[in-house]
C-alpha cells in the first residue's frame, strides 16, 4: 500500500478546501437538469492551470463524484435525473419523495454515493494497474456482449409489463439509429434532414423522456408535487444506516459493477447504474417492490454511478484512455500540466498520483455531510416552491440543458418532441427507461458486432470470434444466468410469496 506520506500531502489545508469547494459545486452542477458532470469539470479546467499537479486533479476529482452524487436531487425530487447517470435513480426515488418519503430517499442516495465512491477509490489505489490489463482485453465483440447483457435489464425496466418493455426497448434501438452510421458511414432514418445527420443526442432525449412528461402532469394536475411530512427536517440517518446494513450485499454488488464498468472505456455510469439495478432487482427477494418506491434500487443505482469514478480513472491515468466522459476532460488537463500518461506514471510521478486518489477518497468522505446538508436543505426547497414557479423553473434549465451541450438548437426540439412523444406513451403504460436503454446500448451494440463480425470474417471464424473468447464466453454465461435466474428462483422457492407492496413500508 502507498506510503503515509502521500496523505500527509493530501491533508493540506488547501487541499482540503479544494475538496470541499469541488464537491459542493459539483452537486450543485450535477443536481441541474442537463448539466452533467462533463460539463461540471470542463466549466472548471481552466481555473486549475496554475495550481500544482496534485492539486488540480484533487479539485477536479472532487468535482466529478460531487456531479454524479449531485444528479441524484433532481432524479428523487423531480423524477428528472440531474446527470444521465442517475436515470436508474428515477425508478424508486421519486416514489419515495412522492409518498413522503423523499428525505429518507436523499439520505439513502448520500450514504450509498460514499460506499460506492471509496470502493472505486480504493480499487484505484490497490489494483488501477492490473484492472488496466483486463480492460485491454476487451475487444469489440465483449462490449457487443456487455451491451446485449444491458439489453436483457429491458424485461426488468418495462415496470410490469415485459411486452411493453420489449417494444419501448426497440423504439430506442430504431432511434439509436438515426443519423450517419458509426461503422460504414450509411445514412440512415434521417427523412433527408440534415439536422438528423448528427443522430439523437442522448443527454437532449434523456432530458426529454423524463422531464416532459413529469412537467405536463405538473401542469394537467391539481395536486401538490411532493407529500409533506412531519418528517421534513430530519436527515433519516439513522433509519437509512439500518436499511444501508441491511442491504450490505446489494450495497457491495453494486459498488463492483460500478468499478468494474468504469473501468471499460466508454461505458459509463450510466450503465453501471442500469446494469446495477437490474441485477438488485433480480437478486431481491421482493422484486415486485422495485419501481414503487424500493430503498434497495436507490441503493444500487447511486452506489455504482459513483464507484465509475474511481473505476474510470486506472484505465486514464495507467493507460491514458478514459474510462468515462469526464474521465476525458480530466485527461486534457492532465496534459496540459505536462503528465503524460501510462504504466510507468504510477513509479516516476508517484507524489502526484497517490496524493491525487488520497484527496479523491477525502472528497468523498466530505460527500457524506454536505450530501446531508445540501440533500436537507434541496428536500424542503423543493416542496416548499409553488408549482407555478417549480415548472417554468425546470422548464427553462431543460432547455438550457439540451442546448448548452454542443450549442445547437435542434437539440432543444428533438428534447422537446421526444418528450411529448414519451407522454403519449405514458398514456398507455409505457415508460422511458427502455427507450433510454435500447438508446444509449444500440450504438455500442453495433459499434461492436459490426466491427466483430468484420474482424471475424478476416479470420474466416465469425463463430469463434464471438463465441470463442474467454471474456466473451463469461459475459454470455452471466446473460443466460441472467435470464433464467427468475425462472430459477421462482422454482426453488416454490409457491409464489403474497406480494409486498411500496405502501408497507411507509
Amino acid at each position: 500500500m502507498p506510503g503515509i506520506e502521500f496523505l500527509v500531502d493530501a491533508l493540506t489545508p488547501f487541499n482540503i478546501l479544494l475538496a470541499i469547494a469541488g464537491v459542493v459545486f459539483g452537486a450543485v452542477i450535477g443536481a441541474l437538469p442537463g448539466l452533467t458532470a462533463t460539463m461540471a469539470v470542463a466549466v472548471l479546467v481552466p481555473f486549475t492551470f496554475g495550481m500544482n499537479p496534485a492539486s488540480a486533479l484533487i479539485a477536479l476529482g472532487a468535482i466529478y463524484t460531487g456531479a454524479i452524487y449531485g444528479g441524484a436531487y433532481a432524479a428523487i425530487l423531480l423524477k428528472t435525473p440531474g446527470t444521465p447517470s442517475a436515470i436508474a435513480t428515477t425508478f424508486d426515488g421519486y416514489p419515495m419523495a412522492k409518498r413522503g418519503d423523499g428525505d429518507l430517499a436523499l439520505t439513502l442516495a448520500c450514504l450509498a454515493s460514499v460506499t460506492g465512491g471509496l470502493v472505486g477509490a480504493v480499487a484505484l489505489l490497490m489494483l488501477a494497474p492490473p484492472l488496466a490489463q483486463v480492460a485491454l482485453k476487451f475487444g469489440p465483440v465483449e462490449y457487443f456482449w456487455l451491451a446485449v447483457f444491458g439489453l436483457t435489464l429491458i424485461a426488468s425496466l418495462g415496470e410490469g409489463s415485459v411486452l411493453k418493455g420489449l417494444v419501448g426497448g426497440c423504439f430506442g434501438l430504431l432511434l439509436s439509429m438515426v443519423g450517419v452510421a458509426e461503422v460504414g458511414g450509411d445514412i440512415r432514418y434521417t427523412g433527408d434532414l440534415q439536422v438528423l445527420l448528427g443522430g439523437i443526442d442522448v443527454v437532449a432525449a434523456l432530458i426529454g423522456l423524463y422531464c416532459i412528461p413529469v412537467l405536463i402532469d405538473l401542469v394537467a394536475t391539481p395536486d401538490p408535487h411532493l407529500k409533506v411530512t412531519e418528517r421534513l427536517a430530519s436527515y433519516r440517518l439513522k433509519e437509512a444506516l439500518g436499511i444501508c446494513w441491511n442491504s450490505k450485499g446489494n450495497l457491495a454488488r453494486s459498488s463492483i459493477i460500478g468499478t468494474v464498468v468504469g473501468i471499460l472505456p466508454g461505458a459509463g455510469g450510466s450503465i453501471a447504474s442500469l446494469v446495477s439495478y437490474g441485477e438488485a432487482r433480480r437478486a431481491s427477494k421482493h422484486p415486485e417492490n422495485f419501481g414503487k418506491g424500493e430503498p434497495d434500487g436507490i441503493l444500487a443505482t447511486e452506489s455504482s454511478n459513483n464507484a465509475t469514478v474511481g473505476g474510470g480513472f486506472i484505465p486514464t491515468l495507467v493507460l491514458g484512455i478514459p474510462g468515462t466522459p469526464p474521465d476525458a476532460v480530466i485527461l486534457g488537463a492532465l496534459l496540459v500540466q505536462g503528465i503524460r500518461t501510462g504504466p510507468s506514471l504510477f513509479g516516476e510521478q508517484s507524489q502526484i498520483v497517490y496524493t491525487f486518489i488520497y484527496g479523491l477518497i477525502l472528497a468523498t468522505l466530505l460527500m457524506l455531510p454536505i450530501g446531508l446538508v445540501i440533500g436537507r436543505y434541496a428536500f424542503k426547497s423543493i416542496v416548499a416552491i409553488p408549482k407555478a414557479v417549480l415548472v417554468p423553473s425546470v422548464a427553462f434549465l431543460t432547455i438550457i440543458g439540451s442546448y448548452a451541450i454542443h450549442n445547437n438548437p435542434h437539440e432543444v426540439l428533438q428534447m422537446v418532441g421526444l418528450g411529448i412523444i414519451a407522454w403519449v406513451l405514458s398514456r398507455f403504460g409505457f415508460t422511458p427507461s427502455p427507450i433510454v436503454l435500447g438508446l444509449i446500448l444500440g450504438a455500442i451494440a453495433e459499434a461492436g458486432f459490426v466491427q466483430g463480425y468484420l474482424i471475424g470474417n478476416a479470420k474466416q471464424n465469425v463463430l469463434g470470434e464471438f463465441f470463442g473468447r474467454p471474456i466473451s464466453i463469461g459475459i454470455i454465461a452471466f446473460i443466460v444466468l441472467g435470464l433464467l435466474y427468475p425462472v430459477l428462483m421462482k422454482r426453488f422457492r416454490g409457491p409464489a410469496v403474497p406480494a409486498q407492496v411500496a405502501s408497507s413500508n411507509e
